[in-house]
């Protein structure tokens, strides 16, 4: 059952005036603020260290660059990125160092054989740019047609986690006839080329807006992955760092329906959430608490 952080929120909505006019979109997800406009294509987030920071990326066709908010959602950076280029940049997180890594392996069509994972130096929202330090390249176990056959595109992504020294990444399942399946694959946390291991086949239940996924955070604990679709979160717990296969998997419905993009652990009872903007409706950042 969940309970929500009413007071806590209300003190915040009295203290930021962008948020005093973002109408609460259900009883559960509430509108903190509307991003900066020239943000339309959010694709992932993260938080600094500090916590001051609200880091976000854009998806392909966008600027190689990360771009710094405030709580209020006031543009304070915009960090490029020099050594690298945005070929389809689908996820960012932070490790427990503060680290932060782009995940650049957005695969649409399931024919990319260059996706990669970028480590960067950005610390600061006073860095003027930041540079790629280390560059995870890899390959998914099971692939060997690019692109394969259209009843088995699941070999994009756009959702990973750091957990003691590996990445974790859950597909989109992009296949005719979706049935929610999707794949967890283990890539070591290194400079290199590797094959990607696969830890687990899963699935969501319901259509493509239901249980598509978009991205994913880990709590401090590393008991629990909250990942994201449109219209849901699904939290998985019972996993161990190499088998997923008996991962417990909750669906909480969001009671809202956007195309939500990015996720982060604020704290280990605290969600944030952001869809990108579309005619009328999205481009905000939202609250969510267990």
């Amino acid at each position: 059952m969940l309970r929500f952080l009413i007071v806590p929120f209300l003190f915040l909505l009295s203290c930021n005036p962008k948020a005093q006019n973002s109408p609460t979109t259900s009883e559960e997800l509430q509108t903190l603020f509307s991003m900066p406009k020239k943000l339309k294509e959010v694709s992932g987030m993260t938080l600094s260290k500090d916590q001051k920071t609200i880091w976000l990326i854009e998806d392909r066709g966008n600027k190689n660059a990360v771009y710094g908010i405030n709580d209020k959602g006031d543009m304070i950076a915009k960090v490029p990125v020099e050594n690298a280029d945005n070929t389809d940049w689908e996820d960012i997180i932070s490790d427990s160092q503060g680290n932060i890594y782009i995940g650049d392996f957005g695969n649409n069509d399931n024919e990319r054989q260059d996706l990669a994972i970028l480590k960067t130096d950005l610390k600061s929202s006073n860095q003027t740019t930041t540079k790629v330090v280390q560059t995870t390249k890899f390959r998914y176990q099971g692939q060997t047609e690019f692109p394969p056959k259209k009843s088995n595109l699941l070999y994009d992504c756009e959702a990973f986690v750091e957990m003691d020294g590996n990445f974790y990444l859950f597909t989109k399942n992009r296949s005719k006839g979706f049935d929610g399946t999707f794949l967890v694959f283990k890539v070591p946390n290194k400079e290199g080329n590797f094959e990607a291991k696969l830890i687990g086949r899963l699935k969501l239940q319901g259509g493509y807006n239901d249980a598509a996924i978009t991205s994913a955070t880990i709590n401090t604990t590393k008991d629990k992955i909250v990942l994201l679709t449109h219209k849901n979160i699904h939290v998985l717990t019972g996993f161990t760092a190499d088998d997923f296969s008996a991962a417990k998997i909750q669906k909480i419905p969001l009671n809202h329906n956007s195309q939500k993009e990015a996720i982060v652990f604020k704290n280990d009872k605290e969600l944030l959430i952001a869809d990108e903007k579309a005619k009328n409706e999205g481009g905000n950042v939202y609250h969510f608490s267990f």
